[in-house]
């Protein structure tokens, strides 16, 4: 068993919410509480609704129906809440919202402002007749209006869904057109790098093209509303509505197709929020939590929810790489920022750019670090501790839109292991399935869980029957929640995920994941980003790999030995790529995950199903018609796409 990069130090871990509630489960460590957890979900939930104070008017009739079946299955039926007032639970002068922008700006409400200026906002809506069920769309940057709207909307029992301003016209009425918002809020214009762009006009062709839209709204008015200008009410009522009422439309990246819009409930999304925040992150009151995300994403959504813990969430509009490298970092000893959340490619880049916090930076305050988006390597686990804090806790955390929470993430109780996610998420019965839904205790296979839990989503929107979410999840292995991730135990009772299952490779019959390539690949100083896909080739698989070089890079024959022996050296023979191309860009989801399968595609000759779901879907062209891929081309080459 390998050493860890951490250990808690014990009286930290005491002191934890985990423990706590560990010792009144009557467990003496977190793997009896995570069995409890599953065998006893009944008790498990009703123990963490009350433990996390579940603001309500009305309580369940149940903790759970049709347990045993997880389409069927329904979370405490008979409850009546409203996920807004279990966010603005708090009324007090501390700091809630922390919003800023990569120009400087700053602005900060308190958890009572943001409580009054939701209610301006909200009575406003209420003017617009938006009420329980109607949609309300957010086309907007990471900003307070936006938080301030979802609450409003959320008070009145409106639906939000948001997505990013760098959506084009017709990302946006992919999503948007789907399911018909009453409502549409959006930003005249947004700068990221240092860059102004304009959105007024994207707005106003949605807004013609959706006939439901009954109202466009801009920031400013928000902001308008929300500072009382409008003569906005400040009372706040809050409507009750059940457990499964919808609160949330998210998508899925749309790469295959017009994006899913999955619909997430209301107790759901808060009682697995709650449990993640203050179980998993033991956040407090006095912790300020930042997550570099945009609308988009559904750690937008995440992050919102930690207000329910009473904390500090702190915003950032922009690149993380504007006005530098270290912009983000300057913002953990500016703000006192206790817990630090980015992608795993954010971490990547800051190591290959040459940042060493430790050097820089006090980060004083600093006590967790999160990663997800894509698996964290090795190398990342290695980089936070040497160049960031030797006693952080470091959490790579997966889950995803799917269930917009997590399956594994980090633990306040347990050491952190390099490559591994620590832990399975309480009340998750996640394990990994061979190809005929056998269980894999050691071995590579498709990450499912077993038994139901509170934020399944409640449906597809228009999937009447059901057909595309069981589709989407339960047709690999029936009755089994599918999540489509390539994963494996550790010997640590932790998780490692390997990439996309539908991007695994699969040369001489053996399944890799893609993660495991690139971890090697973008080791190496010369690599920016690597992205490979598998190509039927000569009644097998053989592996094509894709570089990005840093500025004034070239690849050569030198660098692909390089790549190859390193590979060969750290993974196995079979994770070697056959052939290694040179491209200028990839591809990428609007989201900023790359986009294997388009790619794929683009190889095959098959036009990516939808060019919209990507945010440079100009990147494609270096991959269509490829000599270097052709019968009788030779291993080498240079991709030189039409």
């Amino acid at each position: 068993m390998n050493e860890p990069l951490m250990r808690p130090a014990p009286a930290v871990a005491e002191r934890s919410r985990m423990a706590r509630f560990m010792r009144r489960a009557g467990c003496a460590d977190y793997a009896a509480l995570h069995a409890w957890s599953i065998a006893n979900r009944e008790a498990f939930w009703q123990a963490l609704w009350n433990e996390a104070g579940v603001v309500a008017s009305a309580p369940p009739r149940a903790v759970l129906a049709h347990g045993d079946d997880m389409l069927r299955s329904r979370w405490f039926p008979g409850a009546k809440l409203n996920f807004a007032e279990n966010l603005l639970r708090w009324r007090d002068d501390r700091p809630a919202l922390i919003a800023i922008a990569e120009n400087g700006e700053r602005q900060a409400l308190s958890h009572a402002e943001l409580h009054r200026a939701t209610a301006r906002v909200a009575a406003q809506f209420r003017r617009l007749g938006v009420g329980p069920g109607d949609r309300v769309a957010g086309w907007l940057p990471n900003v307070p209006e936006a938080v301030i709207a979802m609450l409003a909307a959320a008070s009145l029992g409106a639906v939000w869904s948001s997505c990013s301003p760098d959506f084009g016209v017709e990302g946006a009425l992919d999503r948007f057109g789907q399911i018909e918002p009453k409502l549409l809020i959006a930003c005249e214009r947004y700068r990221y790098g240092g860059k102004a762009f304009d959105m007024a006009a994207k707005a106003r062709a949605v807004r013609e093209r959706v006939a439901a839209i009954e109202t466009l709204l801009w920031v400013e008015d928000i902001a308008r509303f929300a500072g009382g200008e409008a003569e906005g009410e400040e009372s706040l009522p809050f409507v009750q509505l059940a457990f499964d009422d919808p609160l949330y439309v998210l998508y899925s990246s749309g790469t295959t197709g017009k994006p899913k819009c999955i619909v997430h409930g209301i107790g759901g999304t808060l009682l697995q929020h709650l449990k993640e925040h203050l179980l998993h992150g033991d956040l407090k009151r006095e912790d300020t939590l930042f997550f570099f995300t945009t609308c988009g994403w559904m750690m937008w959504n995440w992050l919102v929810s930690a207000l329910a813990a009473g904390c500090a969430i702190v915003l950032y509009d922009g690149s993380p790489f504007s006005p530098n490298a270290s912009a983000l970092i300057d913002l953990i000893d500016a703000e006192d920022i206790t817990v630090f959340g980015v992608g795993a490619r954010y971490l990547a880049a800051l190591e290959k750019a040459g940042v060493k916090p430790r050097r820089s930076h006090r980060l004083s305050s600093l006590r967790a670090i999160l990663s997800t988006g894509s698996p964290l390597a090795h190398e990342g686990f290695r980089f936070v501790y040497r160049d960031f804090k030797p006693d952080v806790a470091l959490a790579s955390i997966s889950g995803g839109t799917d269930i917009v929470s997590c399956f594994a993430l980090g633990n306040p109780l347990l050491p952190v292991y390099e490559g591994e996610l620590q832990s399975k998420g309480l009340g998750m019965a996640v394990d990994v399935f061979d190809d005929s839904g056998g269980s894999l205790p050691r071995g590579k296979g498709e990450l499912v869980c077993t038994r139901s839990f509170p934020s399944q989503p409640v449906g597809f929107w228009n999937d009447p029957d059901g057909a595309a979410l069981r589709s989407a999840y339960f047709e690999k292995f029936p009755g089994v929640w599918a999540q489509g991730d390539f994963a494996e135990h550790t010997a640590n009772n932790g998780l490692i995920i390997h990439g996309r299952s539908d991007a695994v490779l699969n040369p001489g019959g053996v399944r890799i994941g893609t993660a495991e390539i690139y971890r090697q690949v973008e080791a190496i100083d010369a690599v920016a980003e690597a992205l490979c896909v598998g190509q039927p080739w000569r009644g097998d698989t053989r592996i094509v790999l894709f570089v990005v070089l840093r500025p004034g890079v070239a690849l050569d024959d030198e660098l692909r030995g390089r790549i190859r022996r390193r590979v060969r050296r750290n993974a196995s023979p079979r994770h070697v790529p056959a052939v290694i191309l040179q491209v200028p860009d990839v591809p990428r989801t609007l989201s900023g995950k790359i986009a294997e399968l388009a790619v794929r595609d683009a190889l095959d000759g098959r036009e990516p199903k939808n060019v919209a779901a990507l945010a440079n879907p100009e990147a494609l062209r270096h991959f269509r018609n490829l000599a270097a891929l052709r019968e009788g081309a030779g291993r080498h080459g240079e991709a030189r796409g039409g």
